[in-house]
């Protein structure tokens, strides 16, 4: 992040300052602003410079989206907490975004939390609140930063820094492969589908007749995409469902749910590695069918940061952090495979035993 721009977060608003630097004199209010927030749509845009939300320092509002500006001027834009910022329904039904994430760890360095389903890591386009940098910057009143990510739908562990240092510290360990994760996930078992356990290892990347930020698999010796390796740990086989533990040895965007779904174990809820990716767009657009939430079945991809196991505290130890399996999945489990959330914990904890030892 430019360490210029300054960002104040607070339950009922956001508000972030970008300085006009030299490159940017004479653009427009709306180009600049569309420069600085990329993924807000230049109609979301206009529509906030028009309501005074977008505000250029010693000139009175509310501008004009031509409006140009100068070298040392400050634009601040403010977002208020509405619901329309978090828009996406399941049957007709706003996602309930009321969940608290539940501190499992924390020091004066970082934050080990779970992270509910539908909680962004950091702020992002139109989820500015419903965020897990924001939920804690509020509570500590300062800013908190993010060490690693989750997907919006995935639940789990996740760890934050309470300082920049603290961020960039563990974030290295993250990148130095010095961080292992365990993930759990449910899905569908479709026919031929590879036995487990097993490692993929298909290099993956993107492909541009795919829908945007979708990911495929290369084969292993091809030359496009990038390396990736995960290796699946059957839990629990049952009316053509698996419940797995995921083991990513690389971080791909996508990773566990593309390796799965191509070796014939489309994740629970996975709206783009379903074998229709329409779906995706028609739940985006709020035109789900009937059909769709049928084989969807829950309002989600089904997956969950279970663990970690980290050199942190102790840099010549790996500690584990865990995160209880979300409520939502128990209770999928427990209705749909009529099994006791009990009896699925103490197989989990069977492989994260072997796993630590």
């Amino acid at each position: 992040m430019n360490p210029e721009i300054k960002k104040s977060f607070r339950a009922d608003k956001f508000v972030v300052e970008f300085p006009v630097t030299p490159t940017d004199e004479g653009l427009r209010l709306d180009a600049f602003m569309h420069q600085h927030m990329p993924t807000l749509s230049r109609e979301f845009i206009k529509k906030k410079i028009e309501k005074g939300e977008v505000t250029i320092s010693g000139r009175p509002s509310p501008h004009k989206s031509s409006t140009k500006v100068h070298t040392g001027e400050t634009v601040t834009s403010i977002t208020y907490n509405t619901p329309v910022l978090e828009d996406e329904e399941w049957q007709g039904k706003p996602h309930d975004l009321t969940e608290e994430p539940v501190v499992v760890y924390e020091d004066d360095k970082i934050i080990a939390c779970h992270k509910p389903a539908f909680m962004t890591t950091h702020p992002a386009g139109r989820h500015l609140f419903y965020v897990a940098t924001t939920y804690f910057s509020t509570i500590h009143d300062k800013v908190i930063h993010s060490i690693h990510r989750l997907d919006r739908e995935t639940s789990g562990l996740l760890l934050l820094g309470k300082d920049p240092d603290a961020a960039k510290l563990i974030g290295q360990l993250f990148e130095n492969d010095k961080v292992k994760k365990c993930y759990f996930l449910i899905a569908h078992i479709n026919e031929g589908a590879k036995k487990m356990p097993y490692t993929a290892n298909e290099r993956l990347g993107e492909n541009p007749g795919l829908p945007r930020g979708m990911q495929r698999c290369f084969p292993t010796d091809s030359d496009e995409g990038k390396e990736a390796e995960t290796s699946f740990e059957p839990i629990l086989e049952k009316e053509g469902y698996m419940l797995a533990l995921a083991f990513p040895k690389t971080g791909r965007q996508h990773q566990i749910r593309l390796h799965a779904a191509f070796h014939g174990y489309p994740l629970l809820g996975d709206k783009l590695y379903n074998g229709d990716s329409g779906i995706f767009m028609r739940f985006k657009d709020k035109q789900a069918t009937p059909e769709d939430h049928e084989l969807m079945q829950i309002p989600r991809q089904a997956l969950h940061a279970l663990a970690l196991r980290i050199p942190y505290p102790d840099p010549d130890k790996l500690s584990l952090y865990r995160a209880p399996l979300g409520r939502d999945l128990i209770l999928w489990i427990e209705e749909k495979l009529k099994i006791k959330a009990s009896e699925v914990e103490r197989l989990i904890e069977e492989k994260l035993k072997a796993w630590t030892n």
